[in-house]
C-alpha cells in the first residue's frame, strides 16, 4: 500500500511538471512574435499578411457608415476601422468594407470573413457571453436608446397612441425585443411588420405600410436626414432602452481584442488630453523634448512598452490621431455640428463634463 502510496504521488508531481508544457503549444499557436520583442494575435498576423483590415460595417446608415456617390465610406464607425488600420500599417485606407446587415453580421465576425465589426452594434449579455454569440467588445464607441419616428400628420405624439397599429422593425436586432418588451410592460396592443434589413424597414415605412418605425434614435436621425422631406417626420420623446453601441472582434483571440479596445481607448485619451489631428506632431515634439513629461511621454510612444503589449507599432498613438482625430473630432463630423444629423453629443461628452466617454489609464 506504501509503494502504491509513493508511485501515485510521484505520478501526481510528474503531471504537474508536465502541465505547463501540454498548455504551451496552445498559447504558441494563438501568440506570435511581431518581430519586435512583441506578441500578436494569429488574427494580426493574418491581417498583416493580407495587407489591409477587412471590416463589417452597415454602409447604409448615415452619419455612422455611409457610402457616397464616389464610392467612398465616411461615418463614426468607418472611423474607427480607419483607426485600427492606422494603428497596424500607419495607413487609414488599407481597410476593405463589408456591407452587413443585422443577419449577417455575427456569422460574417465568426467564420473570419471580417476582422472587426464597426456596425451600429448593441453590447448585451448574450451577445458577449461564450454560450451566446461569443464576442469580445471595446468600450462603446456611441451610447444611444431606442427611439420611434413617425409622421408629423399621424398626429401620434406617444407610445400609447400607437395602439393597434403596425410598426416597421428590422428583425434580428435588440430592436425587435425591445419593441416587445415595452409594449407589453404597457399593455399596448400592436402589429410588429418585420423586415431583414434596414433599407426594406425604412422603405416600408416611406410607403406607409406602417404609421412607425423603431431603431436606435442615432439611427432614425441618420435616416431621416436622407428622406425626402426630413421636416416631415418627428422622433417621439419615449426612449426605450439602453444601446451602448460598440465594436467587436471575437471573443478567442484576447489580443486582437485588445488592440481593438486600447484603439478605441486612444481616441477618448486623446480628446481628454487636448491631443487632436491639428496638433498631433506638435505633441510628440514635445514629449520628445521634454523628459519629465512621463505620462504624455508614454502615451505618444516616446518611451514605454505599450504597443509591443498590444502587438501595435510604439508610435500607434500619433498613427492613428494623425489619421481620424480624437473622439471628439469624430463625433463632431460625423454626427454632431459638423454633420447633417446635428446630434448634441448629450451622455457622449467626455467624463469631466458628465458625460460616459472615459478611457482608463495608460499605464
Amino acid at each position: 500500500m506504501r509503494r502504491l502510496t509513493v508511485s501515485l504521488l510521484q505520478a501526481a508531481s510528474a503531471a504537474r511538471r508536465a502541465a505547463p508544457l501540454l498548455i504551451l503549444p496552445f498559447l504558441l499557436a494563438s501568440c506570435a512574435s511581431d518581430g519586435g520583442g512583441g506578441v500578436q494575435s494569429s488574427k494580426m498576423a493574418t491581417i498583416k499578411a493580407r495587407g489591409k483590415l477587412i471590416c463589417g460595417v452597415d454602409g447604409s446608415l448615415p452619419g455612422f457608415s455611409f457610402v457616397g456617390p464616389d464610392g467612398s465610406y465616411s461615418g463614426l464607425d468607418v472611423d474607427v476601422c480607419k483607426a485600427m488600420a492606422a494603428a497596424l500599417f500607419g495607413d487609414p485606407l488599407k481597410v476593405e468594407y463589408r456591407n452587413l446587415n443585422s443577419s449577417e453580421r455575427f456569422a460574417a465576425l465568426a467564420s473570419g470573413e471580417v476582422d472587426l465589426l464597426s456596425r451600429n452594434t448593441t453590447m448585451t449579455l448574450s451577445r458577449d457571453a461564450a454560450g451566446g454569440n461569443g464576442l469580445s467588445f471595446a468600450p462603446p464607441t456611441f451610447y444611444d436608446g431606442q427611439g420611434v419616428m413617425v409622421p408629423n400628420a399621424s398626429g401620434i405624439k406617444t407610445l400609447k397612441d400607437l395602439a393597434g397599429k403596425p410598426i416597421c422593425v428590422e428583425s434580428g436586432t435588440t430592436t425587435e425585443l425591445n419593441l416587445a418588451d415595452r409594449m407589453r410592460e404597457q399593455s399596448i396592443p400592436y402589429t410588429p411588420l418585420k423586415f431583414q434589413t434596414g433599407d426594406q424597414t425604412y422603405a416600408a415605412y416611406l410607403q406607409g405600410r406602417c404609421v412607425a418605425v423603431t431603431s436606435d434614435r442615432s439611427q432614425l436621425a441618420g435616416k431621416r436626414s436622407s428622406f425626402p422631406s426630413p421636416d416631415a417626420h418627428t422622433l417621439l420623446p419615449d426612449v426605450m432602452s439602453k444601446e451602448p453601441l460598440t465594436p467587436a472582434t471575437v471573443n478567442a483571440d484576447p489580443v486582437w481584442a485588445d488592440a481593438v479596445r486600447w484603439t478605441v481607448n486612444t481616441l477618448f485619451q486623446a480628446e481628454e488630453l487636448g491631443i487632436s489631428k491639428a496638433n498631433i506632431a506638435a505633441k510628440v515634439a514635445e514629449a520628445r523634448a521634454n523628459a519629465n513629461q512621463a505620462d504624455l511621454r508614454r502615451f505618444l510612444g516616446v518611451e514605454g512598452e505599450f504597443g509591443k503589449q498590444l502587438g501595435l507599432p510604439a508610435d500607434f498613438v500619433p498613427k492613428i490621431i494623425g489619421a481620424v482625430g480624437n473622439y471628439g473630432e469624430i463625433f463632431d463630423r460625423n454626427v454632431g455640428p459638423g454633420s447633417r444629423l446635428k446630434l448634441d453629443r448629450g451622455v457622449n461628452k467626455q467624463w469631466k463634463e458628465g458625460g460616459l466617454i472615459y478611457s482608463p489609464p495608460f499605464r
